[in-house]
């Protein structure tokens, strides 16, 4: 199995190192697909199967938030794993994350930090460098 990927970041600068640390970690990478916010995160959901999500949290138009809470209310989307890569600070914030079941991952962060979650996600399906 190929992952197909979305990361979800203003930043095209932190889209890139995501992506390259993604390719870093050895495991399988299909199609990868990128978006500045939360909504453009929403439309290429729309458009793609996406296996993955990585989502940053504080983003112009909509947020990471924002878009988790919608793709957690469609039936099509709701299982969709997510990752949120975030400078976020507030414990009280990434308690909320972390209690809907969703990895939350400090920037800057280790390849080996992203691989574990993502083995922990999908197990025995993926192998390093299929």
């Amino acid at each position: 199995m190929k992952l197909n990927l979305l990361v979800v970041d203003d930043s095209s600068t932190m889209r890139a190192m995501i992506k390259k640390t993604l390719v870093l970690t050895g495991l399988p990478i299909g199609d990868f697909w990128e978006a500045g916010n939360g909504q453009e995160g929403l439309d290429q959901v729309g458009a793609h199967w996406v296996d993955l999500i990585l989502v940053d949290l504080n983003m112009p138009v909509m947020g990471g938030l924002e878009m988790i809470e919608r793709l957690r209310a469609d039936p099509q989307t709701a299982k969709i794993p997510i990752i949120v890569v975030s400078t976020e600070s507030s414990q009280a914030r990434i308690s909320e994350i972390t209690g809907q079941g969703i990895h939350f991952i400090h920037k800057p962060f280790r390849p080996e930090a992203v691989k574990e979650i993502i083995l922990e996600y999908f197990g025995g399906n993926l192998h390093a460098d299929e």
